[in-house]
Order: C-alpha cells, then sequence, then structure tokens
C-alpha cells in the first residue's frame, strides 16, 4: 500500500518540489519520517494521528514509512502536515491514490483537525501552476493562492472537508481572490513646516530611486520626512505587488490572504543585528532589507548601528540582492531598497547649532561620524542637511502636499519611461556602465562642470557616476531630455561631505 502527493520545499524564495511518499508495511508498529526533516516535520505525526482521531480514523498497527524526496533537500516547516496526511490516507486506502498525487499539498494541522495557515502559499501556487498541478491549501489563504493565476486552487478549513472533497460527497468551491485595497497614507508632506531643502531631496529620491543621507540635529524633522515618502512614490505595478507579496508570504507576513498593496517601509532599532538587518538565521529567513524590497529601509541613528552590520549593506545597495550563505544552506533573495538615513552631526547632536554648543568639538563629531565608513557613504546619492526649524516657521502654514509632490514624480516616472522599456529595470538610480552614458546626455557645458567638481570634491568614479544619476533625475522632473548645467548643479549641492570641522 503506497500512497503519493507532492509539496514543496523553500530555498529563499525559490520553490522546490518535494514528493510525499508514504508506504504501510507489515512490522511492529511505528511512524517514521526519513528525508533530512527537521524538529516540526518530525512531529507532524503526533498532530496527525490527533486530527485522524478527531475525524474517526485510527492509524493502522503498522509499519508506516514516510520519504520526502528529494531526500538529501532539508525539509523545515509545519506545511507537511497535510501532504503527508493525504498520501497515508491514498496509503490507507480511505482516498483513491490518483486523487491526490497530481496535487501540491500544503497547511499545518491542528489537533481538532483544521487546517492553518502556513507561510509560502502564494510562491507554492506560481510553482504549482507552473508544473501544471492544482493546490491544496488552507481556507484562510485560498484568496492569496488565487492570485497565482493557477485555476486549480482547494481550500478546504478541516480535515474532514479536505477528504469529503477528494472522495468526491463534497463540493469545495473555489477561492476568491480578494480585491487590492486602494490605501490612502494619513502621513503627508504638508504637515511638515520648513524644510524645503530635505523636501526637494526626497521629491528627487523617489523620482528616480535614490539613496538619501539626512544629517541634523535632534527634533528637526528627519524622522518625519522619511516616514512620508511613500506617499509621494509611483503605485505598484501588479509584477511588484506580485514580487514584494512573494517575499513576504515566505516570511509569513500576508494577513487575510491580502497581497501587500503599499510600499514597504521598514524602520528597524539600531540594535538590530546584521542576521536580522540582511536575513539569515536557523532557517535563513529575509532580513529587513528583503523585507523592504520595492519600498523603503529607513536607519534611524545611523552611526548607532554595529558597523558590521551596515558594512553588510554595501554589497545589497549594488547589486539589489543578498546572499546569505550557512553551512547548511545558501539562498539568495531580493533586495531592492532605498536607504534612507538619519543621523545627527554629532553624539550630543548639537554641533553647529545657534545657541548650543558642543564641549568637545571637532572631536566629537570626528568620532561620532567614523562609524559610518566611505564605501558606505559612497553609495548613498543624496546628502541632505536638515537644520533645526526656526520658531518662525512652525507658525506658518504647511507646505505642499503630498499629492502635489506625487503627481511631479508621476510625470517624471511617466518622462523616463520610454528609456526603460527594454531594459530589466526601470530606475534612474539602477543605470550603471554604457546604459548610463547613453541615457545620461550632457551639454558640453554640464559635463565641464561636473568634470570639474569630481576633481574638486576628489570624487571616486562611483561618485562621479552617481552624480550623473540624480541630475537624469532632476532633468526628469524639468521634462528635459538633455541634463544641463542647472541639473548638474543641484545634484551636485545634494553630494557634500560630512561637516565633521563645522563648528
Amino acid at each position: 500500500m503506497l500512497g503519493r502527493t507532492h509539496t514543496v520545499a523553500f530555498e529563499g524564495i525559490e520553490v522546490l518540489k518535494v514528493g510525499t511518499e508514504v508506504r504501510i508495511m507489515d512490522g511492529l508498529p511505528a511512524f517514521s519520517i526519513v528525508g533530512l526533516a527537521d524538529k516540526a516535520v518530525a512531529e507532524s505525526k503526533e498532530r496527525i494521528r490527533a486530527a485522524l482521531t478527531a475525524v474517526g480514523l485510527s492509524l493502522p498497527a503498522a509499519r508506516i514509512t514516510v520519504n520526502l524526496a528529494p531526500a538529501d533537500l532539508i525539509k523545515e516547516g509545519t506545511h507537511y502536515d497535510l501532504p503527508i496526511t493525504a498520501a497515508l490516507l491514498a496509503a490507507m486506502g480511505i482516498l483513491a491514490p490518483t486523487a491526490v498525487e497530481e496535487w501540491m499539498m500544503l497547511g499545518e494541522l491542528g489537533l481538532d483537525s483544521s487546517i492553518r495557515p502556513v507561510s509560502g502559499i502564494l510562491p507554492a501556487a506560481i510553482a504549482a501552476h507552473g508544473y501544471n498541478m492544482g493546490l491544496v491549501c488552507p481556507a484562510e489563504q485560498g484568496s492569496e493562492a488565487v492570485w497565482s493565476g493557477n485555476e486549480k486552487i482547494v481550500a478546504p478549513a478541516s480535515l474532514i472537508s479536505f477528504i469529503n472533497h477528494f472522495k468526491g460527497t463534497q463540493l469545495l468551491q473555489s477561492p476568491q481572490a480578494k480585491p487590492i485595497p486602494d490605501t490612502i497614507s494619513t502621513l503627508d508632506f504638508k504637515d511638515i513646516k520648513g524644510q524645503e531643502t530635505a523636501k526637494r531631496a526626497l521629491e528627487i529620491a523617489a523620482a528616480g530611486g535614490h539613496n538619501v543621507l539626512m544629517i541634523g540635529p535632534p527634533g528637526s524633522g528627519k524622522s518625519m520626512l522619511a516616514s512620508r515618502l511613500p506617499s509621494i512614490m509611483p503605485p505598484m505595478s501588479m509584477q511588484e505587488i506580485l514580487d514584494i507579496s512573494n517575499i513576504h508570504s515566505v516570511a509569513g507576513l500576508l494577513k487575510d490572504g491580502q497581497l501587500i498593496s503599499t510600499r514597504p517601509f521598514r524602520d528597524p532599532h539600531h540594535s538590530a543585528s546584521t542576521p536580522a538587518l540582511v536575513g539569515g538565521g536557523l532557517r535563513a529567513r529575509p532580513g529587513e532589507i528583503s523585507l523592504a524590497h520595492g519600498g523603503i529601509l529607513f536607519l534611524d541613528e545611523l552611526p548607532e548601528f554595529a558597523r558590521t552590520t551596515l558594512e553588510a549593506l554595501r554589497q545589497p545597495l549594488e547589486t539589489g540582492k543578498v546572499s546569505v550563505a550557512r553551512a547548511n544552506i545558501h539562498v539568495t533573495y531580493p533586495a531592492r531598497f532605498q536607504l534612507i538615513a538619519a543621523m545627527n552631526p554629532c553624539r550630543c547632536g548639537y554641533l553647529g547649532v545657534r545657541g548650543h554648543e558642543c564641549s568637545r568639538a571637532p572631536k566629537c563629531a570626528e568620532e561620532y561620524q567614523s562609524k559610518i565608513s566611505g564605501p558606505l557613504l559612497d553609495r548613498i546619492d543624496l546628502h541632505v542637511d536638515v537644520p533645526a526649524v526656526a520658531p518662525w516657521e512652525l507658525g506658518q502654514g504647511g507646505g505642499e502636499s503630498s499629492e502635489t509632490i506625487r503627481q511631479r514624480v508621476q510625470q517624471a516616472v511617466n518622462f523616463a519611461s520610454h528609456r526603460f522599456k527594454d531594459l530589466p529595470f526601470n530606475k534612474n538610480a539602477q543605470a550603471d556602465g554604457a546604459i548610463l552614458e547613453q541615457i545620461a546626455q550632457m551639454e558640453p557645458s554640464a559635463k565641464n562642470l561636473l568634470i570639474s567638481a569630481a576633481e574638486k570634491l576628489m570624487l571616486s568614479a562611483r561618485g562621479y557616476h552617481r552624480i550623473m544619476r540624480v541630475a537624469r533625475t532632476i532633468a526628469d522632473l524639468s521634462q528635459s531630455p538633455t541634463i544641463h548645467e542647472i541639473h548638474i548643479a543641484e545634484a551636485l549641492s545634494f553630494r557634500k561631505p560630512l561637516r565633521h570641522k563645522d563648528v
């Protein structure tokens, strides 16, 4: 007596097909699971035993062997409960073997026979569609699986409804996709008084996908500015929604079968460890930079992060992905995020602020700012001073609304869209090499200004190219096909070195 079905294993967001085989043989009663199963999978036999008892079934008094193939692939998670149970029921003769062997199944069993949500349903549904197989998943996540385009989806709420459906005595209705909510941010740029230079920098960042570092004393509005950046970013395409939702599904962060409809905004505390930020741990889970894919990673109090943690950001900022290598696993996660960082000019926070005195200047600033390496700073396109807001500005009315700024950003994105139609990216910040030279055509006077400034500021080749990318975005905002001298000048104004000697 042999029963077969299929499930999946995850390596990052990559989905690997796993065969589930159950054979019942003569011998002393035993229930064994083989195939590099972790503790959560090994414990599934107790959940299965209790769930079967809850529906009036019992395990046969025989030797039961479960094989998860390929046997050299590590199996982790509780989603193996349902496929093992299905194959076991087929081996027991309760279900027809042909009824379950061409399905992918994921689900955790409760002791009351309920089928509970698990992580990774959306990528598993997409993989099942690619293999031309149906998918069985928990009822709560059926609406998530529908977005894969797979028309063969069964979403039972309990083991008894699962058994009845595959026996043909009950027909479960296909789940329906929940509409993607059109969420409106309650955070608006009109709430911010003053800080016009910082607002302009964030507008450029939103239009071109650039990284930003804001430097200013406490209370100047750095966190307030960063939290409002998503409200001026262009809406996500359906492909972006699926890509971001895939990552959050693997991380188990999708709720109620809803896809991610707004750009992620992740703001980890400065005590976050390197694995928490870039990914890792026992199961090589996605870190904050992958959960921020397609959105914002906000690092407040940047120098307070551990130096090794910050240095781990250098490769993802360049490549848009992160590789997590462990002794037993090697996975790659997407990590195309915008870094928005904020810091004080010195440890006390008031270097150069009128009415305040830094007693250890300039050494206080030098020690504080030296925690951030030059190579990391070189990867940040826009360096913005955010001075303290004057009292008279606090009494003024608000500035432009997020909707007004977002319309300008969208116009710039639309203006630039033609140049990216045959390229694997759609942001100026991602352009490099010959492509950057092609799209960033400059007037002779603009090129001369850039070369002269690069010599005086001693810019690296990376810094030189980042000025070109920012200038290209500024030109897009003014609907200009060519980069002019004024565009280079504004881009250079956001490329200032840290002012640790400015007292």
